[in-house]
C-alpha cells in the first residue's frame, strides 16, 4: 500500500510538472520535429538531436529531455510513412514496415496502413510507459545497493553486449567502443589536472564536446551518406483521403493480437543495452510470420506485418529509457545523447535521479503520456502534409541541414575550433559508414568512457588496488563473468565468419 500511496504521489508530482506552459510547448516541438525527420528518408532523430543538443545548453533540464524525447520518439512514428509510401525506411526500427506496408499502398490501401499503424505506435508506447512506471522504482530499489565495482561491471557489459548484439561485425563493434572510450578520455585528468591525449591544444583541455562528437558522426556523416542512397520518390497524395483510412473489420480483427504481442516484444527488447526497437520489431515480424495461419500472405499486405512491428518499436522508445535513467546506462546512441544532455546541466543519471531530482524524472515520464496522445491526435490528420513533404527533393535539404550543423556547434563555444572537429569527424564518420564500421559503439563509450574510469578508480581505492574487487563482490562477479562470456563469443564468431569466407574462397 506504502508503494501504491508513493506512486500516485510520485504519478501526480509528474504530470503537474508535465502539463506546466513550458514544458507543453517544448513537448509539442519535439514530437512534431521527430514526426517531421521521421518521415524525410535519410535524416533521422540522430541527426536532429545532434542539431537540438546545443539549444539544450540553453533550456532547463527537464524542458530539454521533455523536447529531445518527443523527436526521438515521434521520429518512429514518422519513419513509417517513408516506408509504406517509397518503401524507403524513415529510421531504422521502421525498416521491417516496408514488407507489408509498401505492397498495401500498391494495392490502393495506403491510407488504411498509415492510419492503423499510428494506432499500433499509440498502443505500443503506451504499454511501453506502463511497464516503465511500474518497475523503474523497483529498478532502483535494488540499484541503491551498488558501489564503485558495480557500476564499473555493469557499464562494461552494457558497452561490450551493445556492440556485439548490434548489427555488423561485433569485433569491428567492440573495436569502435574503444576508441570511443580513448576519445572520452581527452583533456585534463580529474584528479591530477594533467592533460591526456591533447596534443599541446589548448581547446582540447576540456576535452571533445559532446555536441561535436554527435553532431560530426551523425549529423555531417549521415547527411552525406544519405545523399548516395537516398533516391527522389513518387507519391500521389490525392488517393490519401481521410476516407481512405477507415479499416475494414477483418483489419481490426487481425490486428489486435499483434498489437499485443509486439508490445510486449518491444517492452522487454527496449530495456535491453544493444537491442532496442530494430531487433523488437523484426522479432515480432518473424513471429506474426509462424503463428499467422496464412504465412503466405506477409511480403503481399499483410495488416499483422506491420501492425506487430510498430507497436514494438514504439513500446521499445519508451522502455529504453529505464537503464538510461534509472542506472545511467544508455542502451544505444540516442539515450547516449540523452545521457549527455543531462551530464550538461549537471546531473548524474542513476538510481539517485528518481530521488534527488523527482521532478524530472516523473515529470519526463509523464510528457510521454502527453506527447503520445499529441502524436495520435497530430498524425492523423496531417498524413496529407507529411506525404507532400515527401516530394520536396532531398538536395534542397541537406545544404540546409548542414549549415545548421555549423550555425549549431559553433553557438556553443563560439569557438571556431569545435567546427573543424565537426568537419573532421563528419569525415572520419563517411568513412567509417563505407568500411561498414557503426559509429554508434563509438559514441557510447565517448559517453561512458569517464563515468567508466571514475567509478574504476573509486573501486580501485575503497579496495586499496586489488582488482579482484570486481569478482569478489556478488553482483559485479556475475557482471564481469558475463562479459567475458560474451567477449568470447565474439572472438569465436569472428574466427568462424573469416573461416566460412576463406572455405567460401577456396570454393570459387
Amino acid at each position: 500500500m506504502t508503494y501504491l500511496g508513493g506512486l500516485i504521489d510520485n504519478l501526480s508530482l509528474g504530470m503537474n510538472t508535465a502539463l506546466s506552459l513550458s514544458n507543453l510547448y517544448y513537448c509539442f516541438f519535439g514530437v512534431l520535429l521527430g514526426t517531421f525527420v521521421g518521415v524525410l528518408p535519410g535524416i533521422g532523430s540522430l541527426v536532429a538531436l545532434s542539431l537540438l543538443l546545443p539549444i539544450t545548453f540553453h533550456l532547463p533540464a527537464t524542458e530539454a529531455i521533455v523536447m529531445l524525447a518527443g523527436v526521438y520518439y515521434g521520429s518512429t512514428y514518422g519513419g513509417s510513412t517513408a516506408s509504406i509510401l517509397l518503401n524507403l525506411p524513415g529510421t531504422p526500427s521502421t525498416a521491417v514496415t516496408c514488407l507489408d506496408g509498401y505492397p498495401m499502398a500498391k494495392q490502393g490501401r495506403a491510407g488504411v496502413a498509415l492510419f492503423m499503424t499510428t494506432i499500433a505506435s499509440f498502443f505500443g508506447a503506451t504499454v511501453g510507459i506502463m511497464v516503465m512506471t511500474l518497475f523503474s522504482p523497483l529498478i532502483v530499489t535494488f540499484a541503491l545497493s551498488f558501489g564503485p565495482a558495480e557500476y564499473f561491471a555493469m557499464m562494461v557489459l552494457g558497452l561490450v553486449a551493445a556492440s556485439s548484439i548490434a548489427t555488423g561485425s561485433p569485433a569491428k563493434g567492440i573495436g569502435m567502443v574503444v576508441l570511443g572510450v580513448i576519445v572520452g578520455l581527452i583533456g585534463s585528468d580529474l584528479e591530477t589536472g594533467q592533460p591526456r591525449f591533447t596534443f599541446g591544444v589548448p581547446e582540447l583541455f576540456d576535452g571533445v564536446p559532446l555536441v561535436a562528437v554527435a553532431m560530426g558522426l551523425f549529423g555531417v556523416a549521415e547527411v552525406i551518406y544519405s545523399v548516395r542512397v537516398v533516391k527522389p520518390g513518387h507519391v500521389d497524395s490525392k488517393s490519401i483521403t481521410l476516407r481512405s483510412m477507415i479499416p475494414t473489420r477483418d483489419d481490426v480483427r487481425r490486428s489486435v493480437m499483434p498489437l499485443i504481442r509486439g508490445a510486449g516484444f518491444g517492452s522487454f527488447f527496449g530495456a535491453l543495452p544493444g537491442t532496442g526497437g530494430v531487433i523488437a520489431s523484426f522479432m515480432s515480424y518473424a513471429v506474426e510470420k509462424k503463428v499467422s495461419k496464412e504465412p503466405e500472405r506477409f511480403g503481399k499486405g499483410a495488416i499483422e506485418g506491420i501492425m506487430g512491428p510498430e507497436s514494438a518499436n514504439n513500446a521499445a522508445d519508451q522502455t529504453a529509457f529505464i537503464p538510461t535513467l534509472t542506472l545511467g546506462i544508455p542502451g544505444n546512441v540516442v539515450m547516449a545523447l540523452m545521457l549527455g544532455a543531462l551530464t550538461i546541466h549537471g546531473i548524474v543519471p542513476g538510481p539517485q535521479l528518481m530521488t534527488k531530482e523527482p521532478a524530472l524524472f516523473w515529470g519526463v515520464l509523464m510528457s510521454f503520456w502527453i506527447g503520445n496522445l499529441l502524436l495520435l491526435i497530430l498524425n492523423i490528420p496531417l498524413i496529407g502534409l507529411w506525404v507532400r513533404i515527401l516530394a520536396i527533393p532531398y538536395h534542397w535539404l541537406y545544404p540546409a541541414v548542414l549549415m545548421f550543423v555549423a550555425i549549431g556547434v559553433y553557438s556553443v563555444n563560439n569557438s571556431p575550433v569545435d567546427v573543424i572537429i565537426v568537419m573532421v569527424l563528419g569525415a572520419i564518420g563517411y568513412g567509417m559508414r563505407l568500411l561498414d564500421m557503426q559509429p554508434a559503439p563509438l559514441i557510447l563509450g565517448f559517453v561512458l568512457g569517464p563515468l567508466m574510469e571514475e567509478n574504476f578508480r573509486r573501486a580501485m581505492l575503497i579496495a586499496r588496488g586489488d582488482f579482484l574487487v570486481f569478482f569478489q563482490r556478488p553482483i559485479s562477479g556475475v557482471l564481469m563473468t558475463l562479459t567475458f562470456v560474451l567477449v568470447a563469443y565474439v572472438i569465436y564468431s569472428s574466427f568462424n565468419q573469416s573461416r566460412v569466407r576463406r572455405k567460401a574462397a577456396k570454393a570459387a
